[in-house]
C-alpha cells in the first residue's frame, strides 16, 4: 500500500513531534527545544529499528489515539505509561519497551502516563514532517518546527514516507527510576542570595507547580531571599538552570525554555538529573542536593555510558 498514515481520533493533551532538538543555534534565539527525556527518546527509535536520532512522538499525561492505515508497521513506546492495541477487535495491554506490529485498521490507544509526565512513541519508519533548523521538534510557545510548530490535533493525518520492513519483534528490561533529590552546581548569582536563602535552597522541599510545561518547572514552596537585585542584566540561558525571580519561588528551564533571562540564577540541574527530573508530575514533592562541578560530569559520563549500554542490547 502507497499510501500509509495515522489517523489521530484523540490527540492527547500535549502531544507533539520531537527529535533530537537544535543545536548551536542560541545566539539567534532559538531555544534547543527536542525530546524531554533522552534516554527514553533514544530507546523507542532503537527499538523499531530507526536511527537514534529520528523523530518520535512525544505526549504528557494522555497520549493519542490512532489508527493506522497501511501495510504492517512496527510500534513501541517508551517511560511509564498504560496504553492498549486494539487489533481486528482484540484489545491487548501494551508493555512498554517491546514492539508490537500494526496492521491495516489496528489502533493504538495511549491512556496516560504513570505518576510520570513524558511518554514516546516510535514508528518504524520515516514520518513525513517539515524540518526547521536541522529539526523537526515542535516548541509551540515560539510556533517553529513540524506541524507549523503546533501541538497534534484531532482527525489530522500523520504521513509515514517509508516504512522500515522485515522488523523483528524486541523488548528490553528497564525500569524508570524515580528521582526526589536533585544535584545541582552553584548558580552564577548564587551569592545574591541570603545565608538563610541558600539554606532553604538546599534543606527544604518544595512542590512541583501545574503551571510548569515544556518550558520551565515552577516551584512553590519557602520563598528564597534575594538580598542584592531580584532583577539583573539579561544574559544567556541553558537547559537546567534555576532562576529565582522576586516572589522568591525557583523555576528550572526545560528545554524549551527562553535563551536570554533577567532573574538571578541560583543553580544548574546536574545534567545526570534531567531526565528523570522532567518525568517529576506536578503536586510532587523534590529536594536540591549540592554537587561540584567535576562530580557532575563524572556522573553524566557514567550515565551516558549506562545509556549506550541500554541501547547495545537491543
Amino acid at each position: 500500500m502507497d499510501n500509509n498514515y495515522f489517523e489521530i481520533k484523540r490527540a492527547g493533551i500535549n502531544t507533539t513531534f520531537q527529535d533530537k532538538g537544535r543545536n548551536n543555534l542560541y545566539h539567534i534565539g532559538i531555544p534547543f527545544s527536542g525530546a524531554m527525556d533522552n534516554r527514553n527518546f533514544l530507546l523507542a527509535n532503537k527499538l523499531v529499528g530507526n536511527k537514534v536520532d529520528s523523530p518520535v512522538i512525544e505526549f504528557a499525561y494522555q497520549g493519542p489515539l490512532l489508527k493506522f492505515n497501511g501495510d504492517k508497521i512496527t510500534i513501541t513506546v517508551t517511560g511509564d505509561v498504560i496504553f492498549k492495541l486494539n487489533k481486528k477487535n482484540n484489545e491487548i495491554e501494551g508493555r512498554c519497551y517491546e514492539t508490537y506490529q500494526l496492521e491495516n485498521g489496528d489502533e493504538i490507544n495511549i491512556l496516560s502516563t504513570n505518576k510520570s509526565v513524558y511518554g514516546y512513541l516510535a514508528i518504524s519508519g520515516e514520518i513525513d514532517l517539515k524540518f526547521q533548523w536541522g529539526s523537526c521538534s515542535i516548541n509551540t510557545k515560539a510556533n517553529i518546527g513540524s506541524n507549523d510548530g503546533k501541538k497534534l490535533t484531532n482527525e489530522q493525518k500523520i504521513n509515514i514516507r517509508k516504512i522500515n520492513l522485515n522488523q523483528k519483534n524486541k523488548k528490553i528490561n528497564y525500569l524508570n527510576s524515580k528521582i526526589e533529590n536533585i544535584r545541582v552546581i552553584k548558580g552564577t548569582n548564587f551569592d545574591y542570595f541570603s545565608e538563610e536563602g541558600k539554606k532553604i535552597f538546599f534543606e527544604k522541599e518544595f512542590i512541583v507547580s501545574k503551571l510548569s510545561d515544556r518550558m520551565g518547572m515552577r516551584l512553590e514552596g519557602p520563598k528564597i531571599e534575594n538580598i542584592v537585585n531580584t532583577n539583573i542584566k539579561s544574559e544567556g540561558l541553558l537547559k537546567g538552570v534555576i532562576q529565582v525571580p522576586a516572589d522568591g519561588n525557583p523555576i528550572i528551564m526545560l528545554s524549551d525554555h527562553g535563551t536570554i533571562g533577567g532573574y538571578p540564577k541560583i543553580g544548574v540541574v546536574a545534567s545526570v538529573d534531567y531526565d528523570r527530573l522532567v518525568q517529576i508530575s506536578p503536586g510532587s514533592k523534590i529536594k536540591f542536593k549540592e554537587i561540584d562541578l567535576s562530580d557532575a560530569e563524572t556522573l553524566f559520563k557514567l550515565y551516558e555510558m549506562e545509556t549506550q549500554n541500554l541501547i547495545s542490547q537491543i
